[in-house]
């Protein structure tokens, strides 16, 4: 059944395959669970309740996504459009989460009105093929560079921008262990390679202190928890900013800004994972994108109304790819494995950075690959290509890679 429902055979895959791949992907990128309701909480939110909803909206848009377009693509609240969201819109603009709520929504709306009128499919159409590549290895350079930096690998350096971390710490020599052992892993084509990688990390961190008195892998109180209800936060939305002209004059921008990062940052992705997993075409087109783009356009929607930042496609869904998910099945079991989490937060929190940090890394390293389909020798795509592929990375956003 579930060969005939995601057309396994069609992409070369298994059943085995997918579930481990779908493994991954929420592996990789389960800390959204934490971080997001950590970020969305300075604007006044309850914090508990977004616990509930980033995981009900993350485990929603992917199933959706994995219905209209059967991608191994996974979403949830993105991260830096949720730093927008809270520092620059409530607490800069000052406005009230409830009316920010609301632009999320005008935005999704928009977002969805270019997508089934087909001029978004069109944006990425129009983007040269050797152009989609850079932007598969630029996210590959920027995955990679997230890994890092979470694991304390690199760091803030005032003089320098950038520096290295203290490699004597239990946690970045963990972290360092875990990016040899997952190389040599997948080197040796281990199946599983990435998952295993992150499991045998979390389990030797039980065992390394962390400099604070602790270890890297603190052991959880409790296997389960009940969720939080999502009532502070679901359906609070409002739209005060459109009942008179001075507030609607400070929402436009917000709101065109909301607009164009969403924008840029999905289709980035979109591009990125699905050339890793071989699904464009001859011509470096992708088939269905008509459909992914009104997936997320709803998903943009759904989240404004269940009470957090616009949903996303995620770049970690590539990890998934690299493990060898290559259909919806993938994102229906990281969708599955998000509302689990909502019973197993204290055992999904015990893993630790220094654990999915490598995971990280080597699927920026598979990204990177395909840069040798680039024709460097020629400088007209040269220019472009390096540029995109320097920027996403160091401009520390997808958007502002593409945009430059």
């Amino acid at each position: 059944m579930l060969n005939r429902l995601f057309k396994l055979s069609d992409h070369g895959s298994t059943v085995p395959r997918e579930l481990q791949a779908g493994f991954t992907t929420f592996a990789a990128m389960a800390y959204i669970l934490a971080v997001n309701p950590m970020i969305l909480s300075d604007t006044g939110m309850d914090q508990a309740a977004l616990v509930t909803v980033t995981a009900l909206t993350a485990a929603v848009s992917t199933g959706l996504m994995a219905a209209l377009t059967n991608f191994p693509l996974a979403l949830a609240p993105g991260m830096g459009i949720n730093a927008f969201f809270t520092y620059s819109i409530c607490l800069g603009a000052g406005v009230r989460w409830q009316d920010a709520l609301g632009m999320v929504f005008v935005n999704g709306l928009i977002f969805l009105l270019l997508s089934v009128t087909g001029i978004r499919e069109k944006i990425v159409r129009s983007i040269p093929y050797s152009l989609k590549i850079a932007i598969t290895c630029g996210i590959g350079l920027f995955i990679a560079f997230i890994g890092l930096k979470n694991g304390g690998v690199i760091v803030d350096n005032p003089a320098t921008f950038v520096g290295h971390g203290d490699f004597s710490s239990g946690p970045v020599a963990l972290c360092l262990a875990g990016i040899g052992l997952t190389v040599v892993l997948v080197a040796r084509k281990i199946p599983g390679a990435i998952i295993l990688g992150i499991a045998i990390t979390t389990v030797v961190g039980i065992f390394v202190p962390n400099g604070s008195g602790g270890t890297v892998t603190a052991l959880p109180s409790s296997l389960f928890s009940t969720p939080a209800s999502p009532a502070p936060v679901l359906l609070k939305l409002e739209f005060g900013f459109l009942q008179n002209w001075s507030a609607f004059q400070t929402a436009v921008p917000l709101v065109l800004t909301l607009l164009l990062v969403d924008m840029f940052d999905n289709i980035g992705t979109l591009i990125g994972v699905t050339k890793r997993a071989g699904l464009l075409d001859a011509q470096g087109n992708l088939p269905k994108a008509g459909r992914a783009l009104i997936a997320d356009s709803l998903a943009a929607i759904l989240s404004s109304l269940f009470g957090t930042s616009t949903v996303v496609s995620y770049i970690e869904s590539a990890s998934g790819v690299e493990a060898g998910g290559r259909t919806g099945l993938t994102a229906v079991t990281t969708a599955v494995l998000m509302l689990l989490a909502l019973f197993l937060t204290p055992l999904i929190l015990a893993v630790p950075a220094a654990a999915t940090a490598p995971a990280l890394v080597v699927v920026g390293i598979f990204m990177l690959q395909s840069v040798t389909e680039i024709k460097m020798d020629q400088f007209n795509i040269a220019a472009p290509a390096m540029l995109t592929i320097l920027c996403i990375p160091l401009t520390f956003s997808i958007a502002e890679g593409i945009g430059i």
